[in-house]
Parts: structure tokens; sequence; C-alpha cells
């Protein structure tokens, strides 16, 4: 089973973090190893060393068939189930990561750093408008703090899958978390996080 990526996949959350609403050509793609999935409403531990860690909502699809080099019109054959996910990421890691030329695995891998709700097939919440037309958002302690429409990705679902799908053997189960709108933050010892799918709740777990 792999754990597939997105960065930079919503114009607001790159104008927050990065100061740029560029689209770029392709996704930004990253991996996650399997010992990163964290599911059952687990708890999530903090990572010993991050000063901060992010709270990043995601849509989440799963691979229900094999695919390779997957035309983009028929991609949406290769999914049918969707769920919010946590892709959590260690802010200050990342940072110096990243100023160093230094890949992403150890800020965005780490264990438990990618929580994933209950799966809903998509014929159950999506309307005309599909799987780029859902409503996602996070609570924390009762408050929503992160809001996300899929019809705001710069990249869309099937254009996502059949790309990864050039580079990866995408194989059921597989799962991709296709990024996170505007409103990331930290998370703190305690908080009490649920996730929100067209208003039905899928994901729900405490900070430890």
């Amino acid at each position: 089973m792999k754990i597939l990526g997105v960065g930079m996949n919503y114009a607001a959350h790159n104008k927050e973090l990065h100061d740029s609403l560029l689209k770029r050509e392709d996704p930004v793609i990253f991996t996650k190893p399997d010992s990163a999935l964290l599911t059952g409403d687990r708890p999530f531990f903090v990572p010993d060393g991050t000063q901060r860690c992010d709270y990043e909502t995601e849509l989440v699809v799963r691979i229900n068939r094999l695919g390779k080099c997957i035309p983009e019109r028929f991609a949406h054959r290769y999914y049918d189930e969707v769920t919010v996910g946590i892709d959590f990421t260690a802010r200050d890691w990342q940072q110096r990561l990243r100023d160093e030329g230094l890949p992403w695995e150890l800020c965005k891998g780490f264990d438990g750093s990618a929580a994933v709700g209950q799966w809903v097939p998509l014929a159950e919440v999506a309307g005309e408008g599909g799987v780029q037309d859902l409503h996602f958002h996070l609570e924390i302690n009762g408050s929503v703090v992160q809001r996300g429409h899929t019809a705001d990705m710069m990249h869309s679902v099937d254009r996502i899958v059949s790309y990864v799908s050039r580079f990866f053997t995408l194989k059921t189960g597989d799962i991709i978390f296709t990024g996170t709108p505007a409103g990331v933050g930290p998370v703190h010892l305690d908080d009490h996080l649920e996730g929100f799918l067209e208003g039905r709740r899928v994901l729900k777990f405490n900070v430890k």
C-alpha cells in the first residue's frame, strides 16, 4: 500500500505559505511510508523534537484497481471511495529541509503523519459535480479551523491520478492525499480533531 501526497494544490494555501499564486504545470508529488498511516480513531502523537506540528486537512481518495499510465479521461474509474485525512507536517523541520535543499520525507513521513478517516462511497456524497464539488472541514475542540472545496483545486483528482500513474503503478488500496486549502495551523497536546465531508463526520482522534 502506497501513500501519495500532493503539495501546493490550492492557490490560497500557496499564498499563505509561499506568498505565491503560481500554478505549476504538473502536480507536486511526495510519498509517505505505510508506517505513517493513522486510522481507527487512534491518537496522534506529536513527534519529539518539533516545535510546530501543523494539520493539513485534505480530501483523500482510495485506488480500487491496478493501473499504469492511466489516461485522464479514464481516471475516475480507478477510485470510488473518499474520506477526509490530515497530512501532518513538522513545519519547523520542513523549513530547515527546504533551506538546505533536502527532501521532505522527515517532516512529512514520520509515524502517524497520515491520519485517514472512514471511507465513504463517492456516490453517497457527490452530486452532479462529482469529486470536484465536495466540501470538507476540520474542527478542533469543537471550533472550525479549516474549510475546503474540491472545486478550488489547481489540479483535479483525475489529473492527479493520471499523472502519478505515469511514475508509480497504482494498486488496489493505495491512497492519495489531494492537497490542503488555506487555514493550516498547529496542533497542541490534548486537542480533539474531527474531520467532516459534506457535513458527515468521518474522522476523529486526540493529540497526545
